[in-house]
């Protein structure tokens, strides 16, 4: 049973609070682990435990984490092509398939990294790492998300210039983007749109504003990591180069 007094004393360099011990194992970020936490999702050593200051031996307590022991969790990394009609949460209350179902059982403890819109398909990234994940989507570290867009109607070059710029959402004008013009018709333009921001169906909402609705919305890289022929719907693990590459991409520019 966990130590009742645990918490009043902190000699152990190896002893940490509970949320920060979940995240060096690699399950999730802290603020997620905060919410496991709340939830009463977290065991040491077969007890439960909602405090949140509680202090885990790394070297000798057992953690399980939403029913998975997690004390000596492998990092893993996979990519998927994330195809449509699919949600990017791990439990939809809505009863929807999640990119999790399209997992074998031994890797549905992966957690996405940020969210793709039901309707957008692509490149996601899932992992166990929540230091790596958090650092990918903090709006500090600046990591571009590339997307190939598709828009109704022959978008003009102003247009083209404010979504560069930023577009005005509800909650603030969007930072500055790059944008790639590849074809456009009177029944639809194609479009490159790199991103360093990840605000909620961000694109949608911009090409929206600006009255060009998307048609379709494909992601293709994030940071260094290419979507390239990953099939839709298909999943492989990352390459340790492709690693390397990622994990550079989240220092702080």
């Amino acid at each position: 049973m966990p130590d009742k007094n645990n918490n009043k004393t902190n000699n152990n360099t190896n002893k940490f609070r509970l949320n920060r011990a979940i995240a060096a194992t690699g399950f999730c970020s802290r603020r997620y682990a905060d919410e496991l936490i709340r939830a009463g999702k977290v065991q040491v050593n077969g007890q439960t435990v909602v405090d949140f200051n509680y202090l885990v031996d790394m070297t000798k307590d057992m953690l399980n984490v939403d029913g998975y022991d997690v004390s000596e969790a492998p990092l893993e990394y996979i990519m998927m092509n994330k195809p449509v009609n699919i949600v990017t949460t791990c439990d939809d209350d809505k009863g929807r398939k999640s990119v999790i179902d399209m997992l074998p059982p031994h890797l549905q403890h992966l957690r996405p990294v940020g969210r793709l819109d039901m309707d957008s398909e692509g490149l996601l990234l899932l992992t166990n790492d929540g230091n790596l994940a958090q650092k990918l989507t903090h709006p500090s570290r600046h990591v571009p998300k590339h997307y190939r867009v598709l828009v109704a109607g022959e978008i003009k070059d102003k247009a083209l210039d404010q979504l560069a710029n930023g577009v005005r959402l509800e909650e603030g004008r969007t930072m500055p983007a790059e944008v790639e013009l590849l074809d456009r018709a009177k029944d639809g333009s194609f479009f490159m749109l790199t991103i360093e921001e990840g605000r909620n169906r961000q694109i949608r909402r911009m090409c929206a504003k600006i009255g060009y609705p998307v048609i379709h919305l494909l992601r293709v890289a994030v940071g260094g990591l290419q979507l390239d022929g990953l099939e839709t719907g298909r999943w492989r693990y990352l390459t340790a180069d492709e690693l390397a590459d990622l994990q550079a991409d989240t220092q702080t520019r």
